[in-house]
């Protein structure tokens, strides 16, 4: 209870600081219709007009949790209204995505642990690749992939793969090197293999950077799979969603949207927060 006092407190604070800023931003709708209607409006009549609007600039927060809770739990799951439909699309290529970038991450990085040219050559690019923006880079991918006749859910997965294996990549980099001087010449001194000394030493000693990174990892392909939807004109997932609610200016939509993103996205690095506990538990690691 008392560790999640700090939680709780700046979730207060970003609720609160919230619905002050709906106010000067829906303000301006409401002292035009209160001028069209020729009547005063009130400070009191002002707060609970911008917190009650159709189509507000920003929505208050208990707005976009009403519509979260109708796209939730007062649609089916098969109804292309509910938002478990669509972060159910998108979480498959989440998944996919994650899980190809961890195994090229994880590749990439015990070649560059131990191969000097792999080292000297691939690492720069590796670095070098998360410069290019994704916004620019995904209708590149998108459009390559359709032209040799591959669509659906692919090239979301590897939009989510090219963001999620650079965080895999440079944390068991820095995992598998992290192993003592002492460490090595101990299995040196024990005539160790070098696949021995990989299983045995340097990937126990990677197990927390490795978890560190696939929580950055997932949180990244998230991302990726949800603005590889966005040039696409899909219909379905959270993208599809942020589309369609700017196409029409629904921003309590696209505020639900954001949140059961965000929603997702501390599920499943919570899930793996937990894995890592259990996992470093049983090597018997201080977690």
């Amino acid at each position: 209870m008392t560790r999640s006092i700090p939680v709780l407190t700046v979730v207060a604070a970003i609720l609160a600081l919230w619905y002050v800023a709906a106010v000067p931003m829906n303000a301006q709708w409401a002292y035009d219709r209160a001028a069209r209607a020729d009547v005063e409006l009130t400070f009191s009549d002002l707060v609970a007009d911008t917190w009650s609007q159709e189509k507000p600039r920003l929505p208050a927060p208990h707005q976009v949790a009403v519509e979260v809770w109708q796209t939730t739990v007062d649609k089916k799951i098969t109804s292309k209204r509910s938002l478990i439909y669509h972060s159910w699309i998108t979480l498959s290529a989440t998944l996919v995505g994650f899980a190809l970038g961890t195994t090229l991450g994880i590749l990439l990085a015990v070649g560059i642990v131990y191969n000097r040219v792999m080292d000297m050559s691939v690492m720069p690019w590796v670095i070098a690749s998360q410069t290019i923006p994704i916004l620019a880079l995904a209708p590149m991918i998108i459009v390559v992939l359709n032209a040799v006749g591959v669509s659906g859910l692919l090239p979301k997965a590897v939009i989510s793969m090219y963001l999620s294996f650079f965080p895999v990549a440079v944390g068991m980099v820095k995992g598998l090197r992290s192993p003592e001087v002492m460490q090595l010449d101990q299995m040196h001194t024990w005539h160790a293999s070098a696949s021995q000394t990989f299983w045995k030493l340097r990937l126990p000693a990677s197990m927390p950077y490795l978890f560190t990174s696939l929580k950055v990892a997932m949180a990244a392909s998230l991302v990726g799979a949800i603005v590889g939807e966005l040039p696409t004109g899909a219909i379905a997932g959270l993208g599809a969603r942020l589309l369609a609610g700017s196409y029409y200016g629904q921003t309590i939509q696209i505020w639900s949207a954001l949140i059961m993103a965000a929603a997702l996205a501390a599920v499943i690095v919570s899930l793996i927060g937990l894995i890592q506990r259990i996992v470093l538990k049983r090597m018997g690691m201080a977690t």
